[in-house]
């Protein structure tokens, strides 16, 4: 095998493979092997036709795709260590040779890791954040564990926004009820926005034991096509209503659900926790502010076959976290009306993003010589250790070399985005 390069414009590079002759028709023999049970042949048992007849009757090309897929994998991976370059994007592959007896030839067009020219990097001048706790921080909090530690009572008068009926209901277009327009006995937050639009305010006002038409207009965009746009009759009947009870915000109320004795110190227990959260938000969009200026002063060229494979990995894991759920990426498809190519636009300019902030740091490290030492790479690995609730010798016996490598790399990165963040300006 051998591979010729060429550069392209852009950070991209073409690889022209070319797989023996020879190899080749191992291939084909292998292909015809596994394929010659499923061929029929007048004359001969299945199975047992052999590899010349098959080709005569039906094309001597018949096995090449076959051939060509059982090559091409091996032949790409040895021609991407032989060319030393740094590939970050899938291959498109062009098949240019492919005849008996000949050599196959096939190109792969990749794109190749650029590298950023720096800018200004040190000093950014960034707004200085106003960081305070104020009185309605405090009360919202306050209110966010009345939610959790409140009860729901079931009322006799009418359902005001924030009140759940509970009522079974049954929708149809002109008449013709349509599939998963039905339900018994299900609870509504009125004002939760879960249903068709308009569907919950008109709601407000009924009481228990009533019966009530709900006109709505199913919107545009909506999933199932058959109903986008069209005006829909539900058909509701009121089970039950029932309101939220909150608990008095007293001493007796930071006794339940705190550690302390009396409201005011509940409360200055929550402002020092929000005064925390809030400086931490600002340092991390100080950090976020830098960086996007610092990629603005960057020069680099990226292939758009880079930001395409980012945004598809990013699929890929996004959809890892779906199944997490109980959810299928089609799943989600079908819920949303998206498909796999508008939600790669949707990911690529967080994509491009991601990228930019890889490669500006990468070239922080390089100019400002950050190291990791094996002292920050163990307190990483306890600090793991603690998260899996594991003995900190055991992960680091799971950690091969690449992962560490790559803990290093994560290691480094965070180190220079600290770099230029304590050497920005506020202003």
């Amino acid at each position: 095998m051998s591979v010729q390069i060429e550069m392209l414009e852009k950070n991209m590079a073409k690889l022209t493979i070319d797989v023996p002759a020879e190899e080749f028709e191992k291939a084909i023999t292998r292909a015809y092997n596994k394929n010659k049970g499923k061929i029929s042949v007048p004359g001969f048992r299945k199975g047992h036709v052999p590899q010349k007849m098959i080709e005569k009757m039906y094309g001597e090309g018949i096995f090449f795709e076959d051939a060509a897929n059982d090559v091409m994998p091996g032949a790409y991976e040895e021609s991407v260590n032989e060319s030393g370059l740094d590939i970050v994007s899938r291959p498109k592959i062009d098949v240019t040779q492919i005849e008996k007896g000949k050599d196959f030839i096939f190109t792969a067009e990749v794109a190749v890791k650029p590298e950023a020219t720096l800018g200004e990097y040190k000093g950014i001048e960034v707004e200085k954040a106003v960081v305070e706790v104020t009185d309605e921080d405090i009360d919202a909090e306050i209110k966010k564990v009345q939610e959790q530690n409140s009860r729901e009572v079931v009322v006799e008068g009418e359902a005001k926004d924030g009140d759940t009926v509970v009522i079974d209901y049954e929708g149809s277009v002109d008449g013709v009820k349509f599939e998963g327009g039905a339900a018994q006995k299900h609870p509504l937050v009125l004002g939760s926005k879960s249903f068709i639009p308009g569907f919950e305010d008109q709601l407000v006002g009924v009481k228990a034991g009533e019966e009530k038409d709900v006109v709505v207009t199913f919107p545009e965009e909506y999933h199932a096509k058959e109903l986008a746009g069209k005006e829909a009759v539900f058909k509701c009947k009121v089970h039950e209503v029932k309101t939220k009870e909150y608990p008095e915000v007293d001493d007796e109320f930071a006794q339940d659900v705190s550690e302390f004795d009396t409201l005011a110190e509940y409360k200055e227990d929550i402002k020092k926790n929000l005064l925390e959260k809030k400086e931490e938000a600002a340092k991390n969009e100080k950090r976020q502010k830098v960086m996007d200026k610092i990629i603005e002063n960057a020069t680099i060229e990226i292939p758009d076959a880079m930001v395409e494979t980012q945004a598809e990995n990013m699929i890929d894991e996004y959809a890892q976290r779906l199944s997490y759920q109980g959810l299928s990426i089609d799943q989600y498809f079908q819920f949303t009306g998206l498909n796999a190519e508008t939600l790669k636009e949707q990911f690529k300019p967080q994509a491009l993003k991601n990228i930019q902030s890889r490669l500006v740091l990468e070239a922080v490290i390089k100019a400002e010589n950050i190291e990791v030492s094996d002292e920050e790479l163990d307190a990483e690995i306890v600090k793991m250790a603690e998260m899996y609730k594991m003995e900190v010798e055991k992960v680091k016996e799971i950690l091969d070399d690449n992962a560490k490598d790559t803990m290093r790399k994560d290691i480094a990165a965070q180190k220079a985005v600290d770099f230029v963040a304590d050497a920005a300006v506020e202003k």
